[in-house]
């Protein structure tokens, strides 16, 4: 460690990411990559749909989560299913997972003009931790005395989503199971699986407010086993249907700015940032997350409105 400052910053951290659990990835702009939510999700829009993001979570704290994701997903048999294909990259301290999932979503009409989905995803994780890195008192205990280095772990998740034009509504588990027993194996018997569920629910909706604006409130609620309940509220503001500006707060965490710049009907561009708001705010200035999506066939579709979620 480079000072007692930086010391203190990593066992504040290593306090949070126990408590919370923070196994999948959490980041700001939710409402813009549901896939990585929810696995019906996928084919949610008339047309293939791609996004990119990254991640620099509390900066100037050594050790920090950093993830990078990438996700494409589209309708087929006319917009009665929808697959969806995720790439994630994500380190945590000494631990590193790399991420293929493939999702599936079945889809059907609810009324008029709304469609419920039922998902499911299935990914094989590469996971790698530099346990001897650490420090710790019992020289002669399992746990420390090899790296772990590319294990592969097979997960399974399941989601609903219904919406229509201007809403939404999901609940998800994106990790039902792991078979993580490679990395439990030398564990204590109280640790039967490294990788646990996180149940969330998300939901918001559009409300116009004159000729050039749209309002759009949104919430993500978080639970893990063994760890306080999660949230996120957010406001966004669409002005003349290009530019997303937004505010947020995450329960215990941060209070979140975002901005999205539709540059195109196909491509957007977006940022966010984290100001911290627990014990960690002395030892960073705060988590930055930058985004691009590009929609392939918008255009040909000619959809004259915009893109909410």
């Amino acid at each position: 460690m480079k000072n007692t400052r930086i010391y203190l910053a990593l066992a504040a951290m290593a306090a949070a990411l126990a408590a919370s659990a923070q196994q999948e990835v959490m980041v700001s702009q939710y409402m813009f990559n549901g896939l990585f939510l929810n696995p019906a999700y996928a084919g949610s829009h008339g047309y293939a749909s791609s996004s990119l993001l990254h991640r620099s979570q509390w900066m100037q704290v050594e050790g920090a989560p950093r993830t990078s994701m990438m996700a494409v997903d589209g309708p087929l048999m006319n917009n009665t299913m929808g697959l969806g294909f995720s790439l994630v990259h994500d380190q945590i301290g000494i631990s590193r997972d790399l991420d293929i999932s493939g999702h599936y979503a079945y889809r059907m009409r609810v009324g008029k003009s709304s469609r419920l989905a039922f998902g499911l995803r299935a990914g094989l994780s590469m996971y790698s931790a530099r346990v001897s890195e650490l420090r710790y008192w019992d020289a002669n205990d399992p746990m420390y005395q090899q790296d772990i280095v590319n294990s592969p772990i097979g997960k399974f998740g399941f989601g609903i989503y219904w919406h229509n034009a201007t809403s939404y509504a999901g609940i998800s588990v994106p990790t039902i199971y792991a078979a993580d027993g490679k990395i439990t194996m030398d564990a204590p018997d109280a640790l039967q699986h490294y990788f646990t569920q996180h149940y969330y629910v998300h939901a918001g909706k559009v409300f116009p407010a004159g000729e050039n604006f749209d309002i759009k409130p949104s919430t993500l609620i978080k639970y893990t086993p063994n760890a306080p309940i999660e949230a996120d509220v957010n406001c966004n503001v669409l002005y003349r249907e290009r530019v997303w500006l937004g505010l947020g707060y995450r329960t215990g965490d941060a209070l979140v700015t975002m901005i999205e710049y539709q540059v195109s009907p196909q491509l957007r561009i977006g940022y966010a940032y984290d100001m911290t708001t627990s014990k960690l705010r002395t030892y960073t200035t705060g988590s930055h997350e930058i985004m691009l999506g590009f929609d392939f066939g918008k255009d040909l579709l000619r959809i004259k409105t915009p893109r909410y979620f």
